[in-house]
């Protein structure tokens, strides 16, 4: 074997670095808003998040494999301008918008008196690891994964052990983090849940190159995506009812920190700690990953004329420092104007918006150039509208107007280009 395909990831390496990417932010920050959404019902939310999440990912993994250079590249090869440029301008706002949650999420946990402004210090330090080049390699995801996987088995632990007992007393002032109006209700109320869940899904994307690097991409392919989106069910399963179980619905769809009101509530300060140091390295980690995909995405439509074309330039490092630059400050903004159940949403919606697009993308391919069912695809899609469509009405309203902002300024961009 050459020593270049020894370095390649198989399986479980592979698997590590997907659930690297994919349990950060949102499942420390989403429980709250979707609670609120679905009640009793949120295991069942978490149910069909997951199964949006496979369709697409198997969608976005597929368009990889076959158009080298990323799903978005891909996608971009197979949809219609107006449709691939819709694509990326949701890609991006979804990215601004998690980069936003994960920071405020991360302030949530590490300093609940002043979320905003550890929020705003995280992004800074993060950004200058993006500009200087770091990145998760496959043993620093090994150590993530299991850090993570410590503090949600305790958080699992500590929620049956406390099942059955006193729920932890609200505060006369509290309320559900979200105002999710009607939709809150059966199964409307369960579909709005989802697509809040989606988000805490959406770290999948890391998948898509590993296509190409996999020691025999299109028989591993399936196994890793199948994987690593199975174990993530699975464990959020256990988070839903754990949380359900310790602190009742009421507490949870009022609580902006769940993980460490749940093991506070017991009683267990170290526990309390433990859990509060691993959501700072996991939204930290997440952060900087999402950041990294903005940044490659800037780059590529900088390089394809949509934006400004300084954007697609290297720095001495062969960073795109711009780029990264740019990203840190969009997070910022978001964070300050929206809040971290805005932003939260905004992401979770415009990431609906782009992977629903991937799956249509994924069924233009030649049956006999996919590894999953063009059937698979299909669903995948369909359920990315449903739930964007049953989004809170202000955040679906937010997306939209900024979808339509950011696409005609995409596309008037690409005319003055093609014009001069």
């Amino acid at each position: 074997m050459s020593a270049s395909a020894a370095r390649r990831p198989g399986t479980a390496d592979a698997v590590a670095l997907g659930l690297a990417a994919i349990v950060g932010a949102g499942v420390f920050g989403v429980w709250g808003p979707a609670t609120a959404a679905a009640g009793m019902w949120l295991p069942l939310a978490v149910v069909v998040a997951g199964v949006a999440a496979l369709c697409v990912a198997a969608a976005g993994a597929d368009v990889a494999l076959v158009h080298p250079g990323g799903c978005a590249v891909g996608g971009a090869t197979l949809l219609w301008p107006g449709a691939a440029r819709l694509a990326w301008v949701a890609y991006l706002l979804g990215r601004a918008a998690a980069a936003a949650t994960a920071a405020t999420v991360f302030g949530n946990y590490v300093l609940p008196d002043r979320p905003l402004a550890a929020a705003v210090g995280v992004v800074a330090v993060v950004t200058g690891l993006a500009v200087g080049g770091v990145t998760c390699t496959a043993r620093s995801a090994w150590t993530l994964v299991g850090g993570v996987g410590i503090v949600l088995l305790v958080v699992v632990l500590v929620g049956l052990v406390a099942a059955g007992g006193d729920q932890p007393e609200l505060p006369a002032a509290t309320a559900p983090l979200v105002p999710v109006g009607p939709a809150s209700a059966g199964a409307p109320g369960v579909l709005t849940a989802a697509g809040m869940l989606f988000f805490a899904f959406a770290g999948f994307a890391r998948l898509f190159p590993l296509g190409t690097e996999l020691r025999d991409p299109r028989r591993m392919q399936r196994r890793v995506v199948g994987l690593t989106l199975g174990v993530v069910a699975i464990g959020y399963l256990a988070v839903a009812v754990a949380l359900l179980a310790g602190l009742g619905v009421d507490a949870l769809a009022a609580a902006p920190a769940p993980l460490v009101a749940l093991v506070d509530s017991g009683g267990a300060p170290a526990l309390g700690v433990l859990v509060r140091l691993g959501a700072a390295v996991a939204c930290g980690s997440a952060l900087l990953a999402v950041l990294a995909g903005w940044s490659r995405t800037t780059v590529i439509m900088a390089r394809r004329g949509e934006l400004p074309g300084g954007l697609a330039r290297s720095g001495s490092r062969g960073t795109s420092w711009r780029a990264d630059l740019l990203g840190g400050v969009v997070a910022v903004a978001v964070a300050v104007v929206a809040g971290p159940v805005g932003a939260l949403v905004v992401a979770a919606c415009a990431l609906l918006v782009h992977y629903a697009l991937v799956g249509f993308a994924a069924v233009l391919l030649p049956a006999e150039r996919r590894t999953w069912p063009g059937g698979v695809f299909a669903v995948g899609a369909v359920l990315c509208v449903l739930l964007a469509l049953l989004m809170p009405l202000r955040g679906l309203g937010v997306t939209v107007a900024a979808l339509a902002v950011l696409w005609v300024l995409a596309t008037l961009h690409v005319g003055r280009t093609a014009a001069g």
